[in-house]
């Protein structure tokens, strides 16, 4: 398994190379990290694939409905259509993906997503889409989402050994967030050149990519999973393991209402105060660009960066998600809100390594996707709610108090959360270097080689 001390890489090993066992005059090309095995690699490449083409896809699916005359409350109907089967099937995706291989679940969700995306583009690029065609399109890829993103979750975490975790996931996001950043921009300048229909078709064709890469991971070290007491009973104990750390329900709890009233400034209001103040799609996938510019400088960061109190690093760093909705309300010009999106893209990234190398530290492995299903329903139970309720709540208050109330949610929400003492006392745990000389050299119990 990638990560595993003594599993052949393919790669000189450093000690052969330190003690010049190599032949006279032979080059020595610098390798990748030995932490960066096969399925580290096929995982990351897959999402990053998967992540220039639904970048772009965001902002088309908006405009796609703004093209066919729909409002700002049809925009918030639609992306509402993809978040409810999200939410209703997250903890059976959870559930599946503890009981079934995961890169299977996994492909199978890439699968319906690609179909759900191509068919979308059809649509749209025949002419005339339907508000309740577009909905249940949308509807449809939410459900691939709902099975993918818990067998998803921990993926690259587990594939790599347990003191290098962090690093890994950094870098891993690091490949994501430099994708988001081009699939944006280029999204975005799509929209605007040749319509949004094409820009679905090419997040179908990258949904279809990453799945045939996430077909080839090696699970053939995988030890089979003991059957459990049933779906329901998987569920009951992935419901305990939350609510028995204050930390991880107090964090979800704030992101059910954070990602609510982000989602809809940002899938509602940011395409339309783009349309009607920066100039239309282009410049709005510019900022969105730089949000996606500023997480891959937080990866960077996070890559060298081991802060000990995660959680208490992770939610000071929450505080400046509440800036974009404030500069959308002014609104600033596009270079002041670009400028804001980079600065929060890197804040908001150092809250997601630490968050996740906290669930990795603490959460066992065989139940890791059972509690990565509650945090994902956590997340994102508002969210269809909000989007929906994004365009009536424009035209009871108004646009501009509208997005000074996501701000005051966001900063309200996060400071309340620091009031939780566990999330200012929970450490990074560190683990013992290797003994010089002794084989394995494994720093702790390899669970993490499950996946």
């Amino acid at each position: 398994m990638p990560g595993t001390p003594g599993a052949p890489t393919g790669r000189p090993e450093p000690e052969a190379v330190q003690h010049g066992t190599f032949p006279a005059g032979a080059v020595v090309v610098k390798s990748l990290p030995p932490w960066a095995g096969r399925n580290y690699l096929l995982l990351t490449g897959a999402t990053v694939i998967a992540s220039l083409g639904s970048s772009g896809a965001l902002i088309a699916s908006a405009f796609a409905v703004l093209a066919a005359g729909g409002s700002a409350t049809d925009v918030g109907l639609v992306a509402a259509a993809r978040t409810i089967p999200l939410v209703f099937f997250l903890l059976i995706g959870g559930a599946v993906a503890d009981r079934l291989p995961r890169h299977r679940v996994m492909v199978a969700a890439n699968t319906l997503s690609c179909v759900s995306q191509g068919l979308f583009a059809l649509l749209v690029l025949a002419g005339d889409p339907q508000l309740w065609q577009m909905a249940l399109l949308a509807a449809l890829g939410g459900t691939g989402q709902a099975f993918f993103a818990p067998a998803s979750e921990g993926m690259v975490l587990a594939s790599v050994s347990g003191d290098q975790a962090g690093r890994a996931f950094a870098v891993y996001r690091m490949g994501m967030n430099g994708a988001n950043i081009g699939g944006a921009a280029l999204g975005g300048a799509l929209v605007a050149a040749v319509g949004p229909g094409w820009v679905l078709a090419v997040d179908s064709a990258a949904f279809a990519l990453a799945g045939a890469l996430r077909a080839f991971l090696d699970v053939s070290g995988v030890p089979e999973r003991a059957p459990g007491g049933g779906m329901l009973h998987d569920l009951r104990d992935g419901w305990r393991e939350v609510v028995s750390r204050p930390w991880l329900w107090a964090v979800v709890v704030q992101f059910s209402l954070v990602n609510a009233v982000v989602s809809a400034a940002e899938a509602v209001y940011g395409p339309l105060v783009a349309e009607q103040h920066l100039g239309g799609p282009g410049p709005w996938g510019l900022a969105l660009a730089a949000f996606g510019a500023g997480t891959v400088g937080g990866a960077l960061l996070m890559a060298r960066v081991r802060p000990r109190r995660l959680l208490l690093t992770g939610a000071l760093c929450v505080f400046p998600l509440a800036l974009p909705s404030a500069a959308l309300a002014v609104p600033l010009p596009v270079a002041g809100l670009t400028a804001v999106m980079f600065g929060t893209g890197i804040a908001i990234e150092v809250f997601a390594v630490t968050w996740m190398t906290a669930l990795h530290q603490e959460i066992p492995e065989e139940k890791f996707s059972r509690v990565s299903s509650y945090d994902w329903l956590g997340s994102l139970a508002m969210v269809p709610l909000a989007t929906a309720l994004a365009g009536p709540v424009q035209d009871l208050i108004g646009r501009t108090a509208a997005l000074w109330g996501c701000t005051a949610v966001i900063v309200l929400l996060t400071a309340a959360v620091l009031c939780v003492p566990e999330v200012r006392r929970l450490t990074r745990r560190t683990t013992a270097e290797p003994v010089a000389g002794v084989s394995g050299g494994a720093t702790e119990p390899d669970t993490a080689a499950a996946e």
